[in-house]
Parts: structure tokens; sequence; C-alpha cells
């Protein structure tokens, strides 16, 4: 059984695969030319069904998958309750640059406000396509942003958000103690059962 990341983001590529370091994990670029797929959902949920199902699609139409090869993708974001949610689903692409830009956006939001912090969640949905159908799962993880960045590991928002029951940004956190905490982790923890099953 392959799992076939229908990501390109080498971010969130080396997580999964740190993650799931007991299965073979390709990303489907490797198996064909990368290609935007857009994400026009309502939910986490919808734009990972998106994209799993697309690149699915996409590789049983020029016969490159085998009947027990599982699609997988994430969608995922960070929400802040001051923001009334947002970025949310528009947390890739919440400054229309790329992230770096993002994540200055949400600091200068986050000064905004009196307290210069914010209670907020990040949401991952896990889809996953095969010749079984179709699955999704989701993982959360809660905590506060904060209006200065702080650490170096991680990615995307991690510099500013604080989980709960810590004192360190997630960009303060080891790759190891983020797994065992992230949203991401949760959801695939969660997808790993289906996976499982469908791999039986």
């Amino acid at each position: 059984m392959r799992i076939i990341l229908a990501s390109s983001n080498k971010d969130k590529i080396k997580e999964i695969r740190e993650i799931y370091n007991n299965f073979q994990v390709l990303c489907f670029d490797e198996l064909i030319p990368s290609f935007e797929i857009e994400e026009n959902g309502n939910s986490f949920k919808e734009n990972a069904l998106i994209k799993s199902k697309c690149v699915f699609n996409t590789l049983k139409t020029q016969n490159l998958l085998h009947k027990t090869d599982i699609v997988i993708s994430d969608d995922s974001g960070i929400c802040v309750d001051l923001l009334n949610g947002a970025p949310g689903i528009y947390s890739a692409r919440y400054s229309g640059g790329n992230s770096k830009d993002n994540l200055e956006k949400l600091i200068n939001e986050v000064k905004r406000f009196e307290s210069q912090t914010s209670k907020a969640h990040y949401c991952a949905c896990i889809a996953i396509s095969s010749f079984f159908g179709d699955f999704s799962t989701h993982g959360f993880m809660h905590g506060f942003v904060i209006a200065e960045k702080r650490g170096e590991n991680g990615f995307g928002y991690d510099p500013i958000f604080i989980p709960n029951g810590f004192n360190k940004t997630l960009a303060e956190l080891s790759a190891q103690e983020k797994n065992q905490i992230s949203h991401r982790y949760k959801a695939l923890k969660l997808a790993k059962y289906i996976i499982e099953a469908i791999g039986n």
C-alpha cells in the first residue's frame, strides 16, 4: 500500500512523513507533474476532499494507481476568536502573498487588540480518497496567539501560537513535541485507523 499526498507543501509533507514513518509515503508530484487545485469549498473538510478526490481521479485516469493505494490531503488553518474565526480556511492565502506575509498580517491584526493576544485554535482535516470511497477526520489544537514572533522551528503561524498548557510558541517546541499535540497529528492519528482498515 502506498500513501500519496495531494500536496506540494514541503513543510506539511515533512511533518506527515515523520508521523507516518511506518508507511510508504509519496508526493503526488513524484508520479505526475504538479498542478494547482482550486480550493473553493466553504470548510476545511470540503477543501481537503476537493484535493484528495482531484489527485485520486487524475492518477486513476492515467492508470497510475494500485487497488490498495490511498490518496490523502490536508486542509488546515488557524482560527482567531477576536477576528471572528479568521483567517480560518483562508489561512494559506490570508495576505495574498506568501507564508511570511500571512504571518506579518496576523501579527498586525493582533497588535490592534488592547490585550495584544486572543484565544485561537488550529483545525486540520485529513481527507482520504481510495477505491473504497472517501473519508475524512478532524483534529484541533487550542491555545492563544500573541503579537510577536518567538522561535525558529515549525512553519506558518507557529511563531505566534502558544498551545494550552505551554508557555512556548509552537516554533519554540521541537518537532517531536509539536507532533505529539498538533491538530494535524490528531487528525492523522484518526485517519490511520481508516487507512489500516482499508489496507486490510
